[in-house]
């Protein structure tokens, strides 16, 4: 096999090993602190900000118009149309601009 799918497995288990980790400590406790379920619950943000704010600081138009579009689809729509949208208008402006 390749160094590649040798990543890809260690990568797989690793997620795994980290979930179902997390899983587990969290069921040892009978309640848990509010504080802690609201850190958990902003995770998801969190992550999606690491993955686009590079992008968004050194990209050009079309990343600047993708974003500006999926914050407004995001103040009426739902996470998924906001995706969407902001996917299809990266895609339509890097094809144009480019």
């Amino acid at each position: 096999m390749s160094s590649t799918v040798w990543i890809i497995i260690a990568a797989a288990v690793a997620t795994y090993f980290t979930r179902i980790g997390g899983y587990l400590v969290l069921s040892r406790f009978d309640r848990i602190h509010p504080r802690v379920e609201a850190g958990l619950n902003a995770v998801p943000a969190a992550v999606l900000t690491t993955l686009v704010a590079p992008a968004v600081m050194q990209g050009g138009p079309a990343e600047w118009a993708a974003i500006i579009v999926a914050g407004v689809v995001a103040l009426r729509g739902g996470l998924m149309s906001m995706f969407l949208a902001g996917a299809a208008v990266l895609v339509i402006a890097r094809h144009f601009m480019a």
